[in-house]
């Protein structure tokens, strides 16, 4: 049997720590956009919106440990990497659809493609520590 608090030992402290600044940084982002120019992209900013939701459930259920966490973690992180190769293939086929970047757009171009690699880094961990 799995010990589910496995997830945040070890280097999963280190997967927490990033998951936790990206949900505060696409959090803050999309409230600001969301907030001041939501009439120039809202697509953009309602996938940023999305993006920071996710990213919370995934620092959240990762740090909490529990057998049920674990699946909120891996739902989570799934959708946040289908999420990315989605936007980020839609972003280069519409451009016009993204006057502005997103946390997800060009596969994380803006955030040093750390958004497209860390659902994967995340996925092998859960699988590892299962």
């Amino acid at each position: 049997m799995a010990d589910p608090a496995a997830t945040k030992h070890g280097p999963g402290r280190i997967l927490i720590a990033v998951y936790g600044v990206f949900a505060l940084a696409a959090t803050a982002r999309a409230a600001v956009q969301i907030a001041t120019k939501f009439h120039e992209a809202p697509i953009a900013y309602l996938l940023s919106a999305v993006a920071a939701i996710i990213y919370c459930a995934a620092t959240f259920a990762l740090a909490k440990a529990t057998t049920v966490s674990r699946k909120v973690a891996t739902a989570a992180i799934a959708i946040e990497l289908v999420g990315v190769i989605g936007v980020g293939a839609f972003s280069y086929a519409v451009p016009d659809d993204f006057p502005d970047a997103t946390v997800w757009s060009h596969f994380g171009q803006g955030y040093g493609f750390v958004p497209l690699v860390l659902p994967v880094l995340g996925l092998l961990w859960l699988r590892r520590t299962r």
